[in-house]
């Protein structure tokens, strides 16, 4: 399946972001997963360490992105790149919605801050 239309997307919701799911194993792809996060405004999701390299991409609106202890405000049309092994985490800290689109490999991991370890579904 190399198409994936717009009303084929799965949406999960955790900690107040919506993942829209489009890029999957389960619609096709075998390496990368990709996705549309939409953060409400005053939405702070818990900081956490990734398994696999992430990219973001403002799509819309204002994020503040802290990757390995370094944060900046991005907005609409300005990218980051979040390393294997490093600490992230993402706030919309604006009174509007943001939405950005995040790219990573098949099978990425977090472990949050009580220890535990989530496997998104929107990666696999």
């Amino acid at each position: 399946m190399p198409f994936i239309r717009s009303d084929e997307a799965v949406t999960h919701e955790i900690h107040g972001v919506r993942f829209v799911s489009f890029v999957r194993p389960g619609t096709g792809s075998r390496d990368l997963a990709a996705w549309r996060g939409e953060v409400p405004a005053g939405t702070a999701a818990p900081a956490h360490v990734i398994s696999h390299e992430e990219t973001f991409y403002v799509l819309s609106g204002r994020l503040r992105l802290t990757i390995g202890g370094e944060s900046a405000e991005l907005d609409a049309g300005d990218a980051a790149v979040a390393p294997a092994g490093s600490e992230l985490a993402v706030a919309n800290t604006t009174d509007q919605p943001a939405h950005m689109w995040v790219t990573t490999r098949a099978g990425l991991s977090a472990v949050l801050p009580d220890g535990s370890t989530i496997t998104p579904p929107w990666t696999h």
